[in-house]
């Protein structure tokens, strides 16, 4: 349950309005810990979930025409957030595994969908100065998605680990005043 809760936090995250300076998002720490939580058969529930969110904000928001082909390299890395926390957090979760995993999810979703923004052609020119803009200019959405990735991620696997710790110091304390 607490996956879909955090899913939920996730789209509220890219539909409630916010200054665009910051471009807090949930998704890449929901995501991780989506992937480390939920088994295969269940990846589908945020992929549409965020697709959907894609459609809305495209069309409704931003009222753009929708092109399918332009949100597909997204999409799969959707798809490759939820496999590295799988592969990375599912069978040992660690502050360092977790910290990986904060660090991977925003690089690889900064370097892969600017690449493709950059050969899509559409904005900037295909020369090594073309695409070293495009990154350029990615740079202060590649901070606050780290920050946000860390943030929520620390938040989803931390919280847990802090409850039980506490919880069992109450325990330890019960008994020893017995």
């Amino acid at each position: 349950m607490p996956a879909y809760l955090l899913l939920l936090v996730a789209v509220l995250s890219r539909l409630l309005p916010h200054p665009g300076w910051w471009n807090f998002t949930a998704v890449g720490g929901v995501l991780l810990y989506f992937g480390a939580r939920r088994p295969w058969r269940e990846m589908l529930a945020p992929l549409a979930a965020l697709v959907a969110t894609d459609c809305f904000l495209t069309l409704s928001v931003y009222h753009f025409s929708f092109h399918w082909q332009g949100y597909v390299t997204t999409w799969a890395w959707y798809l490759a957030a939820m496999a590295l926390g799988r592969i990375l957090l599912k069978s040992r979760t660690s502050l360092s595994r977790v910290a990986a995993g904060a660090l991977l999810g925003p690089t690889s979703f900064f370097v892969v969908s600017n690449y493709a923004v950059w050969a899509s052609g559409w904005i900037y020119p295909r020369t090594l100065v073309g695409l070293a803009a495009c990154y350029a200019a990615a740079v202060p959405f590649y901070r606050n998605d780290l920050l946000s990735t860390a943030l929520v991620a620390g938040l989803a696997f931390g919280v847990p680990v802090l409850v039980r710790r506490m919880s069992a110091a109450r325990t330890r304390e019960a008994l020893a005043t017995k």
